[in-house]
């Protein structure tokens, strides 16, 4: 096989061979999956350089693994042996912004604050923000349809995709989806597309929904509680109430500890979990209000709310160093359960109960308006690099209470290498069947990101 063939087959892409420079792209956020060795890196600039790449790769039978800004969690851009590594985040052009049709046609590398921002200009907003959303890339946040901590009123990433385009794995370029507001015709490929972790092509390019921007700053109430419970119990009564906040957030005391540790929030002895919830419609001062009686309700021991954006920004900024945080204190194993709204008291406790019984230091934070759990298991690394026994044993136990309280192995981080043991649990044999087939279909010969998802 020769990469000179390759490398002659490209225009403006770069293709990488130095074992020191491919280090780099052989892995994500997921440090617990142990990289292959690249054949090649390719630094793509465009689709039809990804075409030939893959056509390449199909006539020599190598495998690709895609990968964006790498900051994924569950280990889906994890390189394999003699793979080629096919990057696209140096494709950044937002193609198009159109206001007046609320949506915006962007490349795969494009950066999802640097949309954001563009289309606050326009008065608009991209709305789905995961925590790494000032690095990651759109292309990143379709193959996981990744959330954020706005998806509990703008919904995932799938909910603000309109349209893709799509190399598949024998080099043929699909488009999918419409810039219309309704279109039903054919099959929605577009959303099968969206969350399949790079298994059944490369997402190249883009058209997204664009939403308008609130015409007031969000109302931000923030509560601290006793017990971790006592904050669930406040989220499932706000639920319940129907009020819709746009954002609806939890984090427990160890994280709470970790972040204090770090950067000084001064967090009181008594604090054992909290929440920061928004609203941001034109009855956010109602709702606010409304949340702040929730919270006392619920047992809060302290309740504000500010109308102030700097205020608002840093409590934010809280929620998004849980994972940093935890980082700090030893290697960890992150992890995204969901379950219905009205069950995340009973998950929050059980994950309580599941660490104190194995032993194991879990911080958990939560997109607790949407169910979205995210319980961090936190280890010191054995000398294999290995992870300890005890924390897959809970980890196992926490992820079949989830299924078993009606929820979910993964709410946006995607399956990747870490939860494929567990796929089979929640789609059953029949799905497991159907996944294959439709595997299958777009890549018979299993060349597209082998070993993920399922």
């Amino acid at each position: 096989m020769s990469l000179n063939a390759l490398a002659d087959a490209l225009g403006s892409s770069r293709l990488v061979t130095d074992p020191d420079v491919m280090d780099a792209y052989t892995r994500d956020e997921a440090h617990l999956a142990i990289p292959g060795r690249p054949l090649a890196v390719l630094i793509a600039d465009s689709t039809e350089d990804v075409a030939a790449a893959l056509k390449w790769a199909t006539a020599h039978k190598v495998p690709v693994v895609p990968r964006g800004a790498g900051s994924g969690l569950a280990g889906g851009a994890t390189a394999i042996e003699g793979c080629l590594v096919v990057s696209t985040a140096t494709m950044r052009t937002i193609v198009e912004l159109n206001a007046a049709d609320q949506l915006a046609v962007v490349q795969a590398g494009v950066v999802n604050a640097d949309l954001d921002r563009a289309a606050a200009e326009h008065g608009l907003m991209y709305a789905p923000d995961p925590s790494s959303y000032q690095i990651s890339t759109i292309g990143g946040n379709i193959a996981t349809n990744a959330g954020g901590l706005r998806c509990v009123k703008y919904g995932v990433t799938r909910d603000s995709v309109l349209g893709l385009e799509v190399v598949l794995a024998d080099g043929r370029i699909l488009r999918t989806g419409h810039r219309t507001v309704k279109g039903v015709a054919g099959y929605d490929l577009t959303g099968l597309m969206v969350g399949s972790e790079g298994t059944l092509g490369i997402v190249t390019g883009a058209t997204v929904r664009l939403r308008p921007l609130p015409q007031r700053e969000p109302a931000t109430i923030v509560g601290s509680f006793g017990s971790l419970r006592a904050a669930a119990d406040a989220v499932a009564a706000v639920v319940r109430a129907g009020i819709g906040p746009s954002l609806l957030e939890l984090i427990d005391r160890a994280t709470l500890v970790a972040i204090d540790e770090w950067k000084r929030i001064g967090l009181e002895s008594g604090t054992e979990a909290m929440l920061i919830a928004q609203a941001d419609g034109p009855d956010a001062d109602a709702a606010a209000a409304a949340i702040e009686r929730l919270f006392s309700e619920a047992g809060a021991d302290f309740v504000a709310l500010s109308q102030d954006p700097a205020e608002s920004a840093q409590l934010l900024e809280i929620r998004r160093l849980a994972y940093p945080a935890a980082e700090r204190l030893g290697q960890c194993l992150v992890e995204d359960v969901g379950v219905p709204r009205s069950r995340l008291p009973e998950m929050v406790e059980s994950i309580e109960e599941i660490s104190r019984r194995h032993g194991v230091t879990v911080m958990t934070v939560a997109h607790a308006g949407d169910g979205n759990v995210h319980p961090t298991f936190v280890f010191d690394r054995l000398a294999d690099g290995s992870v300890p026994d005890a924390v897959w044993a809970a980890a196992d136990e926490v992820f079949r209470r989830a299924l078993e309280l009606g929820g979910t192995l993964t709410g946006e981080h995607g399956v990747g290498v870490l939860k494929r043991r567990w796929m089979a649990l929640e789609v059953g044999e029949a799905g497991m069947d159907i996944h294959r087939a439709v595997k299958a279909a777009f890549d018979p010969l299993g060349l597209m990101n082998p070993g993920k998802g399922f």
